[in-house]
């Protein structure tokens, strides 16, 4: 959690202002449309359910008329129940007929059927030739029933799928069974008539029974897509609907429903029983209900595609007024590292950026006059420290210099006195020379042997130096004193302890655009805790046989500051060994270092 809370803390302002931005419109605009469109989507619910309860409502009424004129037409053929008698099959016939050709759109077949079984039909001739094996049935249970009832849907010969409404006709003579009047209605005709304002591609009904019996029938003029809404097995003729759904469509309660369809989720609305014993259910298709508020979708669509845009536009502002600025303001503080660039930023504006910016380029044109005053001030600082230690040639070398002269002279060494003169005055002219702070390598060798010899005639023999430069070293670029102090250093304290004749090597040659120079004794050599001192005699008050007051770590320290801290001295040293010098400077020429001076 630290590392995900660091990584989004990492990130710059405009992606964070980005990711607000969007996150606030993703769930400002995707609450406030889920709630407007289920809102919406549950009111046009409302409505159609609500419109869909009144048609169910007004089907129901039509139904129960629908019934009552099948309960009038049978009460006026039980008033004739002579045409139950023998000789009357003729105008009873006609009779059925005028009855069936009056109302054709609902009924299909008429029967007049008499005790014995003998049965009169409006389409006498069809049923002599076809029958109906309903019709037995029907007798018998008028024999036990009183009054008129309705069966549940069969398939007639003659009518296809019917319902039959049966009325027993008793005698009025003898009050027993003369016989029954039957009526077979025309499904497909009822089932087209609401059909005509239920049957859409959004929606389909469904008539069952109180007996869990599909009352509608399948109507042969209708395209198969009419039914898809509905699991109906299309591998037999007439299609049926499944009986599973039938079982649990009628277990559902009146009202709103919902229930699984074969192409998704369905609506049904489930009317009460009607005075058939029938529940009519009117479904509706889910999606229904969204594709008419289709136009609040686009609407809501294009103020998040505007509000977006909006976004994206203030990102940019931001962008370009505010986060490239600032961006650019730290990509330029990061780079202070290198005060030798004054490091500026373009500001034209007069906003709190723009005064940010000619601010910061104000300080950062203090800072480097400070670090110039600075830097050119610890230059003469060391400039001064040089001469001044250049200027104090300590009193012991002068004083032991002169005595060795002097006692020259008492030998009437009138040579040796005229040479040490000589070197000594040579000496002290290339130490107090201030032209230049660079001399070349030849130049410093010879410093060092002039040094050297007079340190023999104070000495004799106690030691020798020998001397091996490259020739293409010579010409090159080496800070006045540089090899003198730790020749001096090696001399008083590693050779003259000794009791033996002692041997001071030095050696120069380039390698890789570096002059490489070794200065190596066999004397006493140090131990590590001294070796470790050596860099710390800066602190400590100069020796009094230092021909100057500059030391190792003064000699360290200087190529440093010339050169660069990857340059300077390294020492190794060991006991009753001796003790090796490295010094690394860059190989460059004396003309050219003094140009660039």
């Amino acid at each position: 959690m630290k590392a995900l809370i660091s990584w989004f803390g990492s990130w710059s302002m405009l992606a964070k202002h980005f990711l607000f931005l969007s996150l606030g419109t993703l769930v400002l605009l995707g609450g406030l449309g889920y709630i407007n469109l289920r809102e919406a989507e549950g009111l046009f619910r409302k409505q159609v359910v609500s419109d869909a309860q009144v048609i169910i409502d007004r089907t129901n009424l039509y139904m129960n008329a629908y019934l009552d004129n099948v309960q009038n037409i049978l009460l006026l053929i039980s008033t004739r129940e002579d045409l139950l008698n023998v000789g009357m099959e003729k105008e009873a016939s006609d009779v059925l007929r005028s009855y069936a050709n009056m109302n054709r759109t609902l009924y299909k077949s008429l029967y007049l059927v008499g005790v014995d079984g003998h049965v009169i039909s409006n389409s006498q001739t069809t049923f002599d030739i076809i029958g109906n094996p309903e019709i037995p049935k029907l007798l018998e249970k008028a024999k036990q029933t009183y009054g008129i009832f309705i069966t549940e849907p069969y398939q007639s010969p003659i009518s296809g799928k019917t319902v039959a409404f049966v009325l027993p006709i008793q005698s009025s003579s003898t009050e027993s069974l003369k016989g029954i009047a039957v009526v077979e209605i025309d499904l497909v005709q009822l089932t087209n008539m609401i059909a005509q304002f239920m049957n859409t591609k959004n929606q389909t009904f469904a008539i069952i029974t109180n007996k869990k019996n599909v009352v509608h029938s399948f109507d042969v003029g209708l395209p198969l897509s009419s039914y898809r809404l509905l699991p109906y097995h299309t591998s037999v003729y007439p299609p049926e609907l499944d009986e599973g759904f039938v079982d649990q469509v009628s277990d559902l309660p009146v009202g709103a429903s919902e229930i699984n369809g074969p192409e998704g989720d369905l609506v049904a609305v489930k009317s009460g029983m009607n005075n058939l014993g029938w529940y009519f259910i009117a479904f509706y298709e889910n999606s229904f209900f969204y594709q008419n508020i289709a136009s609040l979708y686009r609407n809501f669509s294009t103020a998040g595609v505007f509000w977006i845009f909006l976004v994206l536009a203030s990102t940019y502002m931001i962008s370009r007024y505010i986060t490239l600025p600032v961006r650019t303001l730290v990509a330029k503080m990061d780079r202070v590292r290198d005060m030798e660039v004054l490091h500026t930023i373009h500001a034209t504006g007069n906003d709190e950026i723009g005064r940010l910016a000619r601010s910061y380029n104000a300080m950062m044109e203090r800072i480097h006059h400070l670090m110039q005053e600075t830097k050119e001030a610890e230059r003469r600082k060391k400039h001064f420290e040089l001469k001044m230690l250049q200027s104090q040639i300590a009193p012991h070398f002068l004083y032991n210099t002169l005595a060795c002269i002097s006692s020259l002279a008492k030998q009437h060494k009138i040579y040796e006195v005229r040479e040490t003169i000589k070197t000594l005055v040579g000496l002290l002219s290339f130490s107090f020379d201030k032209s230049t702070e660079f001399v070349t390598l030849a130049d410093e060798l010879e410093g060092l042997r002039m040094y050297a010899y007079i340190q023999k005639v104070r000495y004799g023999d106690k030691f020798t130096m020998e001397i091996d430069a490259a020739p293409a070293t010579l010409s090159k670029t080496i800070l006045k004193l540089t090899l003198q102090p730790l020749v001096e250093n090696a001399i008083f304290h590693g050779l003259v302890p000794l009791k033996r004749e002692g041997i001071i090597r030095i050696r120069a040659k380039c390698a890789k655009d570096k002059l490489i120079i070794t200065i190596r004794d066999n004397g006493l050599g140090m131990s590590s805790e001294v070796l470790n001192s050596v860099f710390e005699e800066r602190h400590k008050a100069p020796s009094k046989h230092r021909f100057t007051g500059i030391g190792i770590m003064n000699v360290h320290e200087r190529i440093g500051l010339h050169f660069g801290t990857e340059y300077g001295l390294s020492i190794f040293s060991l006991p009753e060994i001796g003790t090796l010098i490295r010094i690394e400077l860059p190989a460059m020429e004396h003309e050219h270092t003094e140009k660039n001076k």
